[in-house]
């Protein structure tokens, strides 16, 4: 969990903070219920099926969606990591430190770490980085931010005044995204079942669950207080460049020492987030292919497995050491990307966990079908704004409130309609016999089940993914080649 925090998350925060102060502190207090009920779900898929995410995509959904979700995640998670290596030789900066050697040792690091063929050995050097992500504490006390006001604006839903609609609304889009982000779900589900968690543990999963986001949400929340009460009334607010800048203001206005400390728990969370992220990746890989995949495993004995995981690695420290990348047209492209797939990611999750062959008694009950389906009609919302943004960059405030006004009541018809649909076809979950209940071989199960309007949504799925990601690569790759002959 504690890997939500990383170098993107470190650049979303602090802009938050440094160009609008603590307004949208309010949005990382309502993405706490999203964030449990899409963890809680892989949680379970994990434990109950022994079987990961890309895998089971793959074998209830066809091979389109299969191929689909490994190929997004390995575009998407590979520029995710380059983005984590940014934010490590931007601390090195900052520190004084040569970047090259910093680069290259902290890519030996996070390959060694998973290379040793012992899972609880990976675990503890995972538990000691997330102990240094403490770090930000200190620099919070330092910076001495209003507590009333972080409280108030913490449960008080607000908008900045004088922010421009179109570039906030960019903002909180990054914010749900560095915060939900697709990766997470095939991350935690294979995590997981590595970790060789059954049912009768989900109690105490579900409590380890609890204390990551208790732990991200203290970092979000640092990270946006000290960076406003730091350049509150100062010439940078308004003015956000990168997490090397936030070091440098911290460093010039609150004291050496927290620009260091904020610098430690940069490099900290980069290492983190680069191996969560390559791990994700290399499950992925593994479940589609059927390939050995696990960190009990050493090297040679899961060949393929450490080749993703440490090539990922090596190509996002070198692209970062290669003079002209541009590491500001990646470091939004993530954004972006991430933006437009986040729907799909969350409509697979929700369908999977109302698939009864699958998880059997442990199945969604309603309150939580519904709480979900508004989240994901959030999420295309956003989406859709974003994905307008990046296409038609003078798009304006117009055009935001009217996808928004357009979208929540698209969203409410289609809900009315599904429950009309389903009016007196509930069906009773039987819950007996949960804690032993485990799916059966994928091989055996039926066929899934989808309805004819599930069907329809997800051709619409398909064809939005398809153009949305075709046009947004393709506007990425204008900016790209613009760059380089401008």
């Amino acid at each position: 969990m504690v890997g939500d925090n990383d170098a993107g998350a470190f650049g979303t925060y602090t802009q938050a903070g440094q160009n609008y102060g603590t307004t949208l502190l309010w949005t990382l207090l309502l993405l706490v219920p999203v964030l449990y009920v899409n963890q809680e779900m892989v949680l379970r898929l994990g434990a109950v099926t022994g079987v990961g995410h890309a895998r089971l995509i793959l074998e209830r959904f066809g091979k389109f969606w299969g191929a689909f979700s490994v190929i997004d995640l390995f575009l998407l998670n590979a520029l995710t990591i380059v983005t984590e290596f940014i934010g490590i030789s931007l601390a090195l900066d900052y520190l004084g430190l040569p970047k090259e050697l910093g680069v290259i040792a902290a890519a030996a690091i996070i390959v060694a770490a998973a290379g040793t063929g012992d899972f609880r050995r990976f675990e503890r050097f995972s538990l000691l980085l997330v102990f240094g992500s403490l770090a930000l504490v200190p620099v919070l006390l330092w910076a001495h931010p209003p507590l009333t006001q972080i409280a108030h604006d913490l449960v008080v839903p607000q908008l900045p005044d004088g922010g421009k609609l179109s570039e906030v609304m960019l903002l909180i889009i990054a914010i749900v995204g560095t915060t939900v982000a697709p990766w997470q779900l095939f991350f935690q589900q294979s995590y997981v079942i590595d970790k060789r968690i059954t049912p009768r543990f989900m109690r105490y999963e579900r409590a380890d669950l609890w204390i990551g986001i208790v732990l991200v949400m203290i970092g979000a929340v640092a990270m946006m207080a000290f960076t406003a009460a730091t350049f509150a009334g100062r010439a940078e607010f308004g003015d956000f460049q990168d997490a090397g800048a936030v070091a440098a203001g911290l460093g010039k206005y609150v004291g050496h020492a927290a620009g260091v400390f904020f610098a430690i728990a940069l490099i900290d969370a980069s290492i983190i987030g680069a191996m969560a992220v390559s791990l994700s990746t290399a499950y992925a890989i593994g479940d589609v292919l059927s390939l050995r995949h696990s960190l009990h495993r050493k090297p040679k004995e899961a060949k393929a497995f450490y080749a993703v995981y440490g090539g990922l690695v090596v190509l996002a420290a070198a692209l970062v050491l290669t003079p002209g990348t541009p590491l500001g047209l990646l470091t939004n492209a993530v954004q972006t990307l991430a933006g437009v797939l986040l729907p799909s990611a969350t409509v697979f999750l929700l369908l999977l966990c109302n698939d009864r062959a699958v998880l059997g008694p442990w199945v969604n009950g309603r309150a939580l079908n519904l709480f979900t389906g508004a989240v994901i009609a959030a999420l295309v919302m956003l989406s859709l704004i974003l994905t307008a943004s990046v296409l038609f960059p003078e798009i304006d405030e117009t055009a935001i409130l009217a996808i928004l006004g357009g979208g929540t009541l698209l969203a409410v018809a289609i809900a009315a309609a599904f429950l009309w649909g389903r009016r007196g076809r509930g069906e009773a979950i039987d819950r007996t016999g949960r804690a032993i209940w485990r799916m059966p071989p994928l091989n055996e199960l039926p066929p899934a089940r989808m309805t004819p309007l599930t069907r329809i949504w997800m051709i619409v799925l398909r064809g939005y993914l398809v153009l949305a990601g075709g046009l947004v690569l393709f506007r990425i790759a204008q900016l790209a080649l613009s760059g380089a002959t401008g």
